[in-house]
Order: structure tokens, then C-alpha cells, then sequence
């Protein structure tokens, strides 16, 4: 019994002592993270432009685009020319004749050939709209503002040859995107992000490496992007012109199945 006392006198002095002392004012390693990783994503974000990255409307781009399966070329290359309205109307028109051209607008896919329009075959549809909801545009000027977003930063890193600071941004639906980012000039190196496939339950990942940058009416643009599956690499796109807030017109973005092909 004297013992069970003893115990009780000590606890209810700790308890006593704990609430006496003045609170710790020293912020919890969780939040210290947090705030860490944001600073390094708000580097980022000037380090692209600032307000004239946030404030992308559109953009034209042409370039040419390289295929691969399992790591390998499959094509000598093909000219595109790209229009894009933030967040989700795409065109991209393709050969020199422009005479294959592909439709997006919100999860609405099309394919316009001499034949007329048709819908996106489903399987690249749904791989198109997977990369779009993980683009880089999204994570940062999207996913950042969203409600329940959870930031992570990783440390320091080495990755393509580049000391770069690791973040990983996780949005409300547990989905993550990790980017890599320049320590000497805050600019994405890299961007990674995984998913599980619904019919075998394998994880894939996929990356996508940014290189060349040239600043184009105030906004450091990466004229060179390589993409990854798996660890394979599967596209790279070199652009020779860009620019962006154009007034691209809606027109652009508008395709019915059967319809003709738009000059």
C-alpha cells in the first residue's frame, strides 16, 4: 500500500510540475517539416516566374516528339505543334501536314484524321488523363490551394546528375506527386509519382525529367522533357518555340465523333 502512495504522490507532482511550466515554445518536428517543404515549393514557384507562371493562361508550343518502347526508339521523330488552356483543354496536331490532330477537354478525348473524328481509344485516354492530373502545372498552381494537402520535405538529394532538394505534395485523395528540385536554382529537375493498376495490382511509376530551360516572357520554360515508365524511358519532347497568354480561342478545343477533319 505505502508503495501504491508513493507512486500516486509522484505522479500528481509531475502533473502539477507539467502544468505549472510556461508551454514549450518550440514548433513540433511535423510542423517544422511543413513549413520547410513550403518554403522550398514557394522558391520554386518565383524561381519559375512568380505571378506570370501562376497567371498561364495558354500556351502554343512546337517541337518535335520522340516515341520508345521499353527504352528503345520507335520512330525517327514526329513535328507538333501543342495548344494548352489551363487546366484541361489540349490540342496537339502532328506531321508536317498537321493532318493528325489530338482533342482534349476535360475527360473528353478525340482523335481527328482525312477520316473525321473518333474517340480517344480508351486505354490512352485514360493514360492522358493520368499524366494531366499529375502534371507539374496542376501539383503546383492546383493542388497547392486545395484543402487537405500534405507536404513532405525529404532532404537533399542527388538525381541527373543535380544536388536537388526532395518534396512530395499529397493531395486529400492520398494521391502524391515527389519533385525534385535545384538547390542553386530552385527549378524542377524531376517529378515522379506512382499508381497502382486496376486489373494486375502492380505499381507503376512514372517520371518525368526537366532540362534546357529558357526563359520565355519572364517564365523559365524546359525546352527538353523526358518522360519514364517503369524506369523505361518512353517519350522525349524537344521544343523549338513557345509562348504563352495568346488568346488561344476555345474553338480549338471543340470535336464531335464523325464530324470532318478541321482545317
Amino acid at each position: 500500500m505505502k508503495v501504491f502512495l508513493s507512486i500516486l504522490l509522484v505522479a500528481a507532482f509531475a502533473l502539477a510540475q507539467r502544468e505549472m511550466d510556461p508551454p514549450s515554445q518550440s514548433i513540433p518536428v511535423d510542423q517544422e517539416n511543413v513549413h520547410k517543404a513550403r518554403e522550398v515549393l514557394d522558391q520554386t514557384i518565383q524561381a519559375l516566374g512568380g505571378q506570370a507562371y501562376l497567371n498561364i493562361q495558354d500556351m502554343s508550343q512546337e517541337g518535335r516528339t520522340y516515341s520508345f518502347y521499353h527504352g528503345r526508339p520507335n520512330s525517327l521523330g514526329i513535328v507538333f505543334w501543342r495548344f494548352y488552356k489551363f487546366p484541361e483543354k489540349d490540342r496537339i496536331e502532328l506531321t508536317k501536314k498537321r493532318d493528325v490532330i489530338y482533342v482534349y477537354n476535360g475527360d473528353k478525348g478525340y482523335e481527328i484524321t482525312y477520316k473525321g473524328t473518333r474517340a480517344s481509344d480508351p486505354k490512352d485516354l485514360t493514360e492522358y488523363l493520368r499524366r494531366r492530373h499529375y502534371a507539374l502545372d496542376n501539383v503546383l498552381r492546383k493542388w497547392l490551394s486545395e484543402p487537405g494537402v500534405a507536404l513532405f520535405y525529404e532532404g537533399q538529394t542527388v538525381t541527373e546528375g543535380k544536388t536537388v532538394e526532395q518534396v512530395t505534395v499529397m493531395n486529400a485523395h492520398n494521391e502524391g506527386v515527389t519533385l525534385y528540385l535545384d538547390t542553386l536554382d530552385h527549378l524542377p529537375v524531376k517529378k515522379t509519382f506512382s499508381w497502382r493498376d486496376p486489373t494486375d495490382q502492380q505499381r507503376n511509376v512514372e517520371d518525368e525529367v526537366y532540362d534546357n530551360y529558357r526563359v520565355v516572357q519572364g517564365i523559365p520554360t524546359p525546352y527538353t522533357v523526358t518522360r519514364y515508365y517503369n524506369g523505361d524511358m518512353s517519350n522525349q519532347r524537344f521544343t523549338t518555340a513557345v509562348s504563352y497568354n495568346k488568346g488561344v480561342s476555345d474553338s480549338q478545343f471543340v470535336a464531335a465523333v464523325g464530324s470532318p477533319k478541321k482545317p
